[in-house]
C-alpha cells in the first residue's frame, strides 16, 4: 500500500473532517444544453414545457414535458469511447453531457478531458450519481414484445422461445441505473468510491449528500455528484397520469401547466434533464487555485411512507425532519437562511404538505425566507431535481440573485411561504434546497457562500 496517501481512520472527531465545497457545475435541462443557458432561462421566467414531440402523445391525458434541446452525443464522449454511445439509453447520455461541463468548469483535467494534461489522482475522485427507473425505449422493444403474443395477450413461454430473440443481447445495459457512473467513470478515468441512488426524485440530493460525506471523512478529494434522467416515455407518462399526478388542463397553454403552490395549481409536468457538481476538499481546492462556487454545510434525509403512496403524507413530516437534520448539522438557525429552493411539483396536495413541512422546520422566520420554485420552468426531471436545483442555488448566490417565481400569481390556501412574485437582488449567504419523493423518502442540503 502506498503509505504517501492519506487514509482514513476508523473514528473520526469533529477536526477530522474536511470542509466539502462545489467547484463545478453542469446541467442540461429544457431550458438548454449548458449551466449558463439554464440560469439564463430560469432569470427570464423562460419554460421549457412544451407539447412533447419524443413520441405522438395523442391520446394521452398530459402531452406535455420538459424536453431537452437536441444535441450529439457524439460530441461529448472522447474517441476512445464512442463505440459505447450504441449502450446509452437517454438517462445515461445526459449524465454524460452534465457530468463533461462540470469536470470542465472545474479546471480538473481527466482523461476523458485531455488524456496528455490529467492533473487528478484518478483514486482519490469519487463519483454518486442519481438516476431513475430507466423506461425501455418502446419502439426497440416492440418488434419482440409483438412476437410474444398468444390469443391477444403476452406469452411468457413465447417471450422465451420467440421475443427474446428479437432484442439485442446487451439491451440491459442500456437500461441498468448504475451505468450511469460507469459510463463517466470509464470516460473520465474515476477509480475511487462509487455509488448510484435510485431515490426518485431526491435522488440527486442524497448523491451530493454521499459524495460530500465521502469527501469529508477523507476517503476522496474530489467527487462528481448529482443526477440525470429522461422521464418523457409513454409507459412512464401514461403511469402519472392513471395515479393523477400530471395535469390535464393545459395542453394547449403550456407556458401555464406547472404552478408550484398556485391556487389555480392542478398537476406537474414531467421532463429530462441532468444536473451535476463537482465537490472537492478545501484544502485541495485551495492548493490549486480553483473557483469556489460555494460550500456544502449541511444534509438531512429522512423516510416516511404515506399509505397513499403517490403522494406525501398531509402534514409533510418526514420532509421537516430532513431539513432540521441539515440545520442541525449545518450548525445555523432558521435565521441563517436566505433563500429556500422547494420541491414545488404543482400537485395541489403535496405542495400544501411541503408548505406545512417547511413552516414547522423554519418557525417564525416563514414569512422572512423568500421560497422560489423552479419546477414552472424546469418540470420535474425526476433524479435529475436535485443536482439541477443545487445548481441554480449555486447561481443565485453567486449572482445575489433571486428570480421572480413562474405561474403563482395567487398562492394557494394553505401555503403561508413567501413565494417570490419579482426578481431581487440579495447578499445570499446560505440557501436551503429540499426535495420528497411520492414513495415517502426526503432529502435536504444547506449551501453557504464561500468564506476561507
Amino acid at each position: 500500500m502506498n503509505s504517501a496517501r492519506p487514509q482514513c481512520t476508523a473514528y473520526l472527531t469533529a477536526d477530522d473532517y474536511r470542509r466539502v465545497v462545489i467547484t463545478g457545475l453542469g446541467a442540461i435541462s429544457p431550458l438548454g444544453l449548458t449551466v449558463n443557458d439554464m440560469w439564463a432561462g430560469l432569470c427570464a421566467g423562460a419554460c421549457g414545457i412544451k407539447k412533447i414531440t419524443a413520441f405522438d402523445p395523442a391520446g394521452f391525458d398530459c402531452q406535455l414535458a420538459g424536453q431537452v434541446p437536441d444535441y450529439k452525443i457524439q460530441e461529448y464522449v472522447p474517441k476512445s469511447h464512442r463505440k459505447a454511445v450504441k449502450l446509452m439509453s437517454k438517462d445515461i447520455e445526459l449524465a454524460v453531457v452534465a457530468a463533461k461541463e462540470a469536470m470542465t468548469d472545474s479546471g480538473l483535467v481527466t482523461k476523458g478531458i485531455d488524456p496528455e494534461k490529467i492533473n487528478v489522482t484518478p483514486e482519490r475522485m469519487a463519483i454518486n450519481m442519481g438516476a431513475g427507473l430507466i423506461s425501455c425505449d418502446v419502439v426497440e422493444m416492440a418488434p419482440a414484445v409483438a412476437a410474444s403474443i398468444a390469443d391477444g395477450k403476452f406469452d411468457m413461454r413465447k417471450w422465451g422461445k420467440d421475443g427474446l430473440d428479437l432484442v439485442t443481447p446487451l439491451w440491459l445495459l442500456k437500461y441498468l441505473p448504475n451505468m450511469l457512473a460507469c459510463h463517466i467513470g470509464i470516460i473520465h478515468d474515476i477509480e475511487g468510491p462509487s455509488n448510484t441512488i435510485t431515490c426518485a426524485e431526491v435522488a440527486g440530493y442524497i448523491a451530493i449528500a454521499e459524495a460530500a460525506e465521502i469527501i469529508a471523512r477523507g476517503s476522496s478529494d474530489i467527487a462528481l455528484a448529482g443526477g440525470a434522467e429522461s422521464k418523457i416515455n409513454p409507459v412512464l407518462i401514461m403511469r402519472q397520469c392513471l395515479i393523477k399526478r400530471a395535469t390535464t388542463q393545459h395542453n394547449d397553454d403550456s407556458e401555464a401547466a406547472c404552478r408550484p403552490f398556485d391556487a389555480e395549481a392542478s398537476g406537474s409536468v414531467f421532463g429530462d434533464g441532468g444536473g451535476i457538481v463537482v465537490l472537492e476538499n478545501l484544502d485541495n481546492a485551495i492548493k490549486r487555485g480553483a473557483r469556489i462556487y460555494a460550500e456544502i454545510i449541511g444534509t438531512g434525509q429522512s423516510t416516511s411512507i404515506n399509505p397513499a403512496y403517490e403522494h406525501i403524507e398531509s402534514d409533510g413530516y418526514g420532509l421537516t425532519i430532513a431539513i432540521e437534520n441539515a440545520i442541525a448539522q449545518a450548525n445555523i438557525s432558521p435565521k441563517d437562511i436566505d433563500l429556500i429552493i422547494p420541491h414545488g411539483v404543482g400537485i395541489p396536495q403535496d405542495d400544501a404538505a411541503e408548505a406545512k413541512a417547511i413552516e414547522a422546520a423554519m418557525g417564525t422566520e416563514t414569512k422572512r425566507i423568500p421560497v422560489w420554485p423552479t419546477k414552472s420552468m424546469l418540470s420535474n426531471t425526476g433524479a435529475a431535481c436535485g443536482g439541477l436545483d443545487v445548481i441554480a442555488a449555486v447561481c443565485a448566490m453567486r449572482d445575489s440573485l433571486i428570480p421572480a417565481a413562474k405561474n403563482c400569481t395567487k398562492k394557494a390556501a394553505e401555503c403561508n411561504l413567501n413565494i417570490v412574485k419579482e426578481a431581487v437582488k440579495a447578499d445570499i449567504r446560505c440557501i436551503l434546497c429540499c426535495g420528497y419523493t411520492y414513495g415517502g423518502q426526503t432529502a435536504a442540503v444547506i449551501l453557504k457562500k464561500f468564506e476561507n
